[in-house]
């Protein structure tokens, strides 16, 4: 249960997904007014964990943000995490789509008509590189006249036990955002903290007749390293430039929205396996366990997970506007 204080802030989550932002901002205090996504998934979801908010599900490009606030009132912070799949690096040699990237402007569209004192945006690093990064950020400056900081930050150095670099732009009315800093009680957080290991998931053997040779590459590369007593990750599909495998004691590399990671331990019959379950991911997430996931398929599931914003990273943030707002930094 949400026991923080509540603030004034009345909140607009634009491309709301399952709520990860949203999560993070209600944890700091913010009063979640109304969300947008146009999947029905994500709409599903976000309701459960927040059935007092308003929903709209439809294209951002079909609302009229003036006829959203005279249904809400008025909106004091924009969270926003406009399509990112066209700037990421994941993309590989995929092409990209001009008409994802122009989603942030949609941002701007609403910025405009609603005035808020505060947006918080976030997208994968790899946006810096747009070639309309930086009109983005002129119009937010110039035309709307916000004081912005952008950072790039980690999700593990806020507690999560994840390695997630995003970038994030602070956008205040009245001054200038300040550098958002992990608290200093946060302790970093393993892969091996958010592994079930009761014994509750089947595994299966690491080596099959039907395994990909990538797979036992992986695997093979991290029993060169560890020894064959040692329980690791591999990156199940695709690769991460890592070598395919990691140990327990540090962070999950980045969560994805596709299922990519294996645990691989030793048993008296070889080595064995099992994908990382729903549940694990949430936490490497930072959800908590109240937050629930009840709508689709362990696919669905997994695509709302990676495509969220980690709930610790986005809570700090907001807190830390709210503190300039108070005056306590």
């Amino acid at each position: 249960m949400d026991t923080h204080r509540r603030h004034d802030i009345r909140t607009l989550d634009l491309f709301a997904g399952c709520g990860g932002s949203s999560w993070g901002a209600r944890q700091a205090g913010a009063n979640i007014i109304a969300a947008v996504d146009i999947r029905s998934i994500a709409r599903d979801t976000f309701v459960d964990n927040f059935p007092d908010v308003h929903f709209y599900n439809q294209p951002i490009a079909d609302i009229d943000p003036l006829r959203l606030k005279g249904e809400m009132g008025q909106i004091d912070l924009i969270l926003a995490s406009p399509e990112c799949t066209s700037h990421t690096c994941a993309k590989g040699n995929g092409v990209r789509s001009e008409d994802s990237r122009m989603t942030a402007f949609d941002v701007i569209r609403f910025a405009r008509a609603l005035r808020p004192r505060w947006l918080v945006i976030e997208n994968v690093i790899h946006m810096r590189s747009w070639n309309r990064y930086n009109e983005f950020l002129s119009i937010l400056r110039s035309e709307l006249a916000y004081h912005l900081r952008v950072q790039i930050l980690n999700a593990k150095d806020f507690g999560v036990p994840q390695s997630r670099k995003r970038l994030f732009i602070l956008c205040d009315k009245k001054k200038p955002p300040p550098e958002v800093v992990p608290e200093s009680t946060v302790l970093t957080r393993l892969a091996k903290h958010v592994l079930d290991v009761d014994g509750r998931y089947a595994f299966s053997p690491l080596i099959t007749s039907k395994r990909a040779k990538r797979t036992l590459e992986h695997a093979e590369r991290a029993i060169s390293q560890l020894g064959r007593d040692k329980p690791f990750l591999i990156v199940y599909y695709g690769t991460d430039g890592g070598g395919g495998w990691q140990r327990l004691e540090s962070p999950l590399r980045t969560v994805t929205t596709i299922d990519r990671f294996a645990y691989v331990k030793p048993s008296q019959h070889g080595h064995v396996m099992r994908m990382l379950q729903v549940p694990e991911i949430k936490a490497a997430m930072g959800f908590p366990n109240d937050f629930t996931l009840n709508h689709g398929t362990r696919r669905d599931k997994i695509y709302l997970l990676g495509n969220a914003v980690c709930p610790p990273v986005m809570s700090s943030i907001v807190r830390t506007l709210i503190r300039v707002r108070e005056g306590s930094i």
